[in-house]
């Protein structure tokens, strides 16, 4: 069968693909997925794009079902040619992808592996291109196919191809978000020629017709079927198959009337999921079988350097249709071949798969291999191990711990689907009151996590009370989890007042009271309005003792410090969430860190470091495949007045918000929608925003939300709404105490009492707060009034103050308030040239700043998870924009090297 019929019909893919090539050997890398049902031809069309990559060195994958399990197994496989190649990359690097492929015992750093994937595969590129070709990609370990995925969407400059070949995948994976293009069926036409001209010997036209028609235009169903139909006398086909069940018999028809040895030798092959050729013969010898005996294994494997099957589906079908006695018995032999020192886990895995009932030496062996995948970073190989080895634990007690402990690794490896599963195998009538506590509380984490449901708070509830006799402080944890999970979901549902008033029986705590008990104190505190005893009750553990509760809770701790309108506090905890964050590899509590650090920046004034916080959380949730926080944002759009932007961002975060039933995501939409509306003098819209983050209440929100009411409820003369969100404002502001609190409802309170001596309190105050532009605004609302009274000269001054301040700032919508009332007092307003970082984009911006402050692209990219290559295209782009040739000339320029302007 010539090139050019295999690939009947696949003109586009063949087109897509070569464009890929194309670019990479000019220095643009890229990647392109391949995606079709089995047997529809992917495989071929990578082999044709190895045909077409004359000049390039290619580096090859193929995933497992057998080795899903196995953490970094497949990008070890891919990078094994170049990993003892002299390259220049840097120690730590190497040192990293050395731990992640368990050739030390280090633990890897999650977002180092693909820096150092990159780096790896960027040096092995310096002489030539680098095409990386991954088939079967639907049997990935998940620590791969992230590690491949970022390796995908950072290639950029560099000169590498990645292409994957994947069946249709039954559940989300990295690689969903990559180029795809979908593979179909031939169709008729094409069918028949490729059937014809894979055909050996005649065949009966009724046959002929018959195969096309349960083929439905699969290429491989075209070649493989007329096997069957010759075995079978040319006439007896199967029934109507699915193409792949059709497949599978096919498959299963070739290995009828294999002798004994050979079916042995082929069923031993496909239980070892490596292709190792070496392990594969230890085995046949410790077998008994005859290795001098002629071989009949009809093609389905071949036996060179490494073990490859014809197609998988062969693999898969050499291996179910063994009895579950032979299947043992290939497991048992592989496992007595495997090196106990410098292969243990997969030959721990090979003696489970061999054990036909409860064997404790064998779990307690699985037990340590999934304490090194974890180390490694495979957790979810970690929860299979664990998985295992509960169901070869004989003792009840021990099997139900085990069981739990892998429901919570997969639930941490993002699997909750299969932790749900798995909890259902434990057997409720067996369990006293710990192990059934804790089986609660993991169905009310699954059950929030997965929200299929609003019963989270309900199991976590139930764990509490039963746990409080037992276990008090246990039980006032579970109650504490209870009122977290309840905030997500908010008030306007009642799961709030259900959970307030079921925590409310909480056992008493033991003296000393715990950082936990507090917070629940002061949590309950909070929940009955009762601001001055929830801030003497929080602000001690959120200023001093509270570092190991916020870890565990690090959302929770940011929300209450910006309930105290404490940004000190606030900047403690997130600096923590940061350093442990990047310390830990963990690209959720980084993340959620630099989220909270750009909001607090944005809220400061420093809008520039707001800027780089959102970039960089922005190259993380690129790198991982996800998509980044709008929150951080929509605070900064709405502090500059950028009301399209804030209506951009908040159409998907209120559709995201209402799916998930969360309240609190709602709540960041509606306080960017009263503060842009503020800023441009459209009061109405901004009141019926603020009112909806009233009606929707969430914590810090629901408080930053009320002097836009206020300020928003007086210019539309609602004064009795006015009214009461400064009073609850100032009833809140003396609990906290800080400057920010106190200067932010005088100046509220001045809106209403039309006292001077209250806007000259807001100014008092505020100037002892780091919180500009708060101080701007207050520049901006007494001039205003001043305006107002008739006194321009003294209006002038601070609108004066306002508008320098808030262009400044970059607040520009108040700014253009300013500018406004400027006017209205007989004065132009000085405008002020944009400076010439406005052009960039976030990353841009990142980027110059970094490389200002002396960082060499290789220090940038590390932070961004980028190739040095691509660091140097973005630097070529930021000197065109900005009119300078030079990394020194950025050292000078206004929020970017030199001093931001006040």
């Amino acid at each position: 069968m010539t090139a050019d019929i295999a690939l009947l019909g696949r003109d586009e893919p063949v087109r897509r693909l070569t464009r890929v090539l194309t670019a990479a050997r000019a220095g643009d890398g890229g990647a392109l997925v391949l995606r079709g049902e089995p047997g529809i031809g992917k495989s071929a069309l990578l082999t044709a794009a190895e045909s077409r990559a004359a000049g390039f060195r290619v580096l090859h994958a193929t995933g497992s079902e057998f080795e899903m399990g196995m953490p970094f197994a497949a990008l070890h496989q891919l990078c094994r040619p170049v990993l003892d190649e002299p390259a220049s990359i840097p120690p730590a690097h190497r040192e990293t992808l050395d731990a992640a492929f368990g050739l030390t015992t280090v633990a890897p750093d999650p977002f180092a592996i693909g820096i150092g994937l990159l780096e790896l595969l960027g040096a092995a590129a310096a002489e030539r291109p680098l095409l990386c070709v991954v088939d079967d990609a639907q049997w990935l370990d998940d620590a791969s196919a992230l590690a491949l995925s970022f390796l995908s969407r950072r290639i950029g400059p560099e000169p590498i191809a990645v292409l994957i070949g994947t069946r249709i995948p039954d559940r989300a994976t990295a690689l969903d978000a990559l180029p795809t293009i979908d593979i179909g069926p031939l169709d008729d036409a094409e069918a028949r020629d490729l059937l014809a001209a894979g055909l050996r010997a005649p065949l009966d036209s009724r046959v002929r017709e018959r195969i096309l028609a349960e083929a439905r235009g699969n290429p491989l169903a075209l070649l493989e079927l007329p096997r069957s139909a010759g075995l079978a006398g040319g006439f007896a086909l199967p029934g109507e198959y699915p193409v792949t069940a059709a497949l599978e018999h096919s498959f299963r028809t070739r290995m009828l009337g294999l002798a004994p040895g050979d079916r042995l030798l082929l069923t031993l092959a496909a239980a070892d999921p490596t292709g190792d050729a070496g392990l594969l013969w230890a085995a046949v010898e410790r077998s008994g079988l005859d290795r001098t005996a002629p071989i009949d294994v009809r093609g389905l494997v071949e036996f060179g350097a490494r073990v490859r099957f014809c197609h998988p589906i062969a693999r898969s079908v050499a291996y179910r249709s063994a009895d579950p006695d032979q299947r043992r018995s290939a497991h048992r032999l592989l496992a007595e071949a495997t090196d106990p020192a410098t292969d243990p886990d997969r030959r721990a895995w090979h003696r489970a798969l061999s054990s036909l009932g409860p064997d404790d030496d064998i779990a307690a062996e699985l037990e340590l291999s999934a304490a090194r995948a974890e180390l490694r970073g495979g957790v979810a190989a970690s929860a299979d191990f664990l998985a295992r080895a509960a169901e070869l634990t004989r003792d009840t007690a021990r099997r139900i711990e085990r069981t739990l402990t892998a429901v919570r690794a997969q639930a941490a490896a993002g699997a909750t689907d299969a932790a749900a599963r798995l909890l259902t195998t434990i057997d409720d009538g067996s369990l006293g009151v710990i192990h059934g506590a804790s089986v609660d509380q993991l169905r009310g984490q699954l059950a929030t996590i997965r929200q299929i449901d609003g019963d989270g708070p309900a199991f976590m509830l139930r764990a509490a009370r039963s746990l409080a006799e037992v276990d008090p402080s246990r039980s006032r944890d579970c109650f504490l989890d209870a009122l977290e999970m309840a905030l997500h979901v908010g008030r306007s549902s009642g799961v709030m007042d259900l959970v307030v008033e079921a925590a409310r029986s909480a056992p008493p705590a033991h003296e000393p009271a715990r950082a936990a008990d507090t917070l629940l104190d002061g949590m309950l505190a909070l929940a009955a309005a009762d601001h001055r005893g929830a801030a003497a009750a929080l602000r001690p553990i959120l200023a001093d003792n509270g570092g190991e509760l916020w870890t565990g809770r690090p959302a929770l701790g940011v929300i209450l410090a910006g309930e105290l309108w404490d940004l000190d506090t606030h900047a403690r905890i997130t600096d923590r969430l940061v350093s442990t964050g990047r310390a830990h590899g963990s690209p959720m509590l980084l993340r959620l860190g630099l989220a909270q650090v750009a909001v607090a920046a944005a809220h400061s004034g420093d809008f520039a470091a707001a800027a780089d916080a959102i970039a960089e959380e922005e190259a993380i949730a690129d790198a991982f495949g996800t998509a980044p926080q709008p929150y951080p944002r929509l605070h900064l759009a709405a502090l500059r007045g950028d009301r399209a932007l804030v209506a951009e961002l908040a159409a998907p975060a209120l559709a995201e918000a209402r799916a998930r039933g969360e309240e609190h995501r709602l709540g960041n939409v509606y306080w960017a929608q009263a503060v842009s509306s503020n800023a441009a003098g459209d009061y109405a819209a901004a009141l019926t925003a603020a009112r909806r983050l009233t009606d929707h209440p969430a914590l810090f929100l629901t408080a930053m939300s009320l002097p836009e009411t206020v300020e928003a409820a007086v210019r539309t003369g609602e004064h009795e709404i006015a009214a009461g969100a400064a009073a609850e404002l100032t009833e809140r502001a003396e609990a906290t105490g800080t400057p920010w609190s106190l200067g932010v409802a005088a100046y509220t309170r001045a809106l209403i009492s039309n006292d001077e001596d209250d806007y000259r309190e807001a100014l008092d105050q505020l100037a002892k707060s780091p919180i500009r532009p708060a101080r701007a605004r207050a520049h901006l609302l007494y001039g205003e009034w001043l305006r107002r009274q008739g006194r321009r000269r003294d209006s002038r001054e601070q609108l004066r103050v306002a508008h320098e301040s808030l262009s400044a700032l970059g607040m520009s919508g108040f700014a253009a308030r300013a500018a406004d009332e400027l006017r209205a007092t007989g004065e132009q307003a000085r405008s002020r040239t944009e400076p010439g970082h406005e052009q960039l984009t976030m990353q841009e911006l990142h980027i110059a700043r970094l490389v200002a402050t002396g960082a060499t692209s290789k220090e940038v990219a590390a932070q961004l998870f980028l190739s040095p290559r691509t660091v140097d295209a973005h630097l070529r782009n930021i000197f065109r924009k900005l009119g300078v040739t030079s990394r020194r000339q950025l050292r000078t320029l206004p929020n970017i090297g030199g001093a931001v302007p006040e």
